[in-house]
Order: structure tokens, then sequence, then C-alpha cells
């Protein structure tokens, strides 16, 4: 791959590794726990707001420094098809006037399938490994 579309896959990973970071944070800081009493409220397992949680932040240190990016990119797409279907689908596109639309969502799992596809070896650990492992 060109260094071109390496810069542009960095930024991606950069900005969607930021992104679940922080909402994964804000889902801890704010009460984990009823955000699991959330989840139950629209008949998900309350667990499965620990996992989501868990994968934001965890998944959004190592996509920041690019370690099993496209692994933890194909686990965003999971949330982010879950969020749309079990949250944000009904409010449409642009949203209902209640609540955002999913354009958001679609935007972010757009960036994820890329990179789960392509990957991002610039400035990415993975890549530093792989030199040390190769040579």
């Amino acid at each position: 791959m060109t260094r071109r579309y390496e810069a542009g896959a960095l930024i991606l990973r950069l900005v969607l590794g930021i992104t679940f970071f922080i909402h994964g944070l804000i889902k801890f800081h704010s009460g984990i726990g009823n955000i699991a009493g959330w989840f139950e409220s629209m008949g998900l397992p309350g667990f499965a707001a620990y996992v989501v949680a868990i994968i934001e932040v965890v998944g959004g240190i190592a996509m920041v420094l690019g370690i099993g990016t496209p692994i933890v990119s194909i686990l965003f797409a999971l949330v982010l098809v879950g969020a749309i279907v079990m949250v944000k689908g009904a409010a449409g596109f642009t949203g209902n006037g209640k609540m955002g639309g999913y354009e958001f969502e679609l935007a972010l799992l757009a960036m994820s399938i890329y990179l789960a596809i392509n990957g991002s070896r610039l400035y990415a650990l993975d890549s530093f490994f792989r030199k040390t492992v190769n040579e």
C-alpha cells in the first residue's frame, strides 16, 4: 500500500480508536450499572453492557496503538451493528426529534469495515513487531 493510503488509514485508525475509547470511558464514568439496566430494558442481557464497554475502552487503546487492528475493527463493527439495530434504527438515518439517527454509527461502521479489510500499518505497533520478527 502506498504511503498516501497508509496516512489515510492512520487517520481513520486514530479517530476510530479515540472515539471508541471515549465512549467506553463515558459508560464506566456514568455508572456501568445504569448502562446495564438500560441494556436490560431493551431486552439485552445486562452483562452485554460490560462487554461493550470493555471492547470500547480496550479496543480503543489497541486501535490507537495499532495492535490487532483488523480484529478490533471487527469487534467495533459488531458493536455498531448492534447499536444501529437495537437502538438507533427506529429513529431513522437522521433522527426523529427525540433521538439522533444512525448516521454517526454508520460512518464509524464504514471506518471499521475499511480497517478490518485493509488494516493500518503506519505507526502501528503490529508493524514494528513484525519487522523485528522478520529481520
